[in-house]
């Protein structure tokens, strides 16, 4: 309960462990473990790539619940780092758990998104809205050609999912919204890859480089509107 007797809303539950080191000791930590994996996949150095990617999204979460993370964004991290693990094993088995792993993730953040500051203020724009749509609709028809054919449904019901997730991530602010377009961006890149589409140099980079910023992002945006949404039900 606030100051003023109005229930805290239940996204910012999760009480902040007091002390700035941690904060910037667990963050620097991510940092190293992220520039440890990207490093590796550079040097084509898979297993200091295997030794890496798990450690990301535990430091991340350790991070976040330092500054009072929400319980949806710790799940939702969470099952990113389910779906990171899963896409360790090169098989369609394990591609399809990482991604129904990824898909909870964004069930997770937008729920998370639909409990906004009170004060309305923000928000995606319908501009914002019609462009992921048409990249939604050309991204799928472009790519389902040369899809697998069993993997089509489930790659097009994760690329709406993820898209709503990437739209709907502009209501906790600038830094979530750039990471929910990063999200979508490192997704595309590996649904070019499962389509054969011609690819970047050292695409695992490229697809890392913009999750780990993307889940970042998504992150520092989430606590920091979760602290302002708890100091403006203080002050109401």
């Amino acid at each position: 309960m606030s100051a003023t007797g109005a229930r805290t809303p239940s996204w910012a539950a999760v009480r902040p462990v007091p002390g700035r080191r941690a904060e910037r000791v667990l963050l620097a930590a991510f940092g190293a473990a992220a520039a440890a994996d990207l490093g590796a996949l550079l040097a084509g150095w898979h297993l200091g790539h295997v030794l890496a990617k798990p450690l990301l999204m535990p430091l991340l979460v350790a991070y976040a619940l330092t500054r009072g993370a929400p319980r949806l964004l710790v799940a939702a991290l969470l099952f990113g780092w389910g779906g990171d693990l899963a896409l360790l094993f090169d098989a369609e088995p394990a591609f399809l758990v990482g991604m129904g792993s990824f898909a909870a993730g964004h069930v997770c953040y937008l729920v998370l998104f639909g409990q906004r500051s009170p004060s309305g203020r923000g928000g995606p724009s319908r501009a914002a809205g019609a462009a992921y749509a048409l990249a939604l609709v050309g991204t799928v028809a472009l790519l389902w050609p040369d899809l697998p054919a069993d993997l089509r449904i489930p790659v097009a019901g994760y690329s709406l999912l993820l898209t709503a997730m990437a739209y709907r991530a502009g209501v906790l602010g600038r830094a979530a919204a750039a990471g929910g377009a990063l999200f979508l961006l490192s997704d595309t890149l590996i649904a070019t890859g499962v389509a054969g589409w011609p690819q970047l140099p050292r695409p695992d980079f490229w697809i890392m480089a913009t999750y780990l910023a993307a889940q970042c992002l998504l992150a520092l945006g989430a606590v920091a509107r979760g602290q302002a949404y708890g100091r403006e039900v203080i002050q109401d």
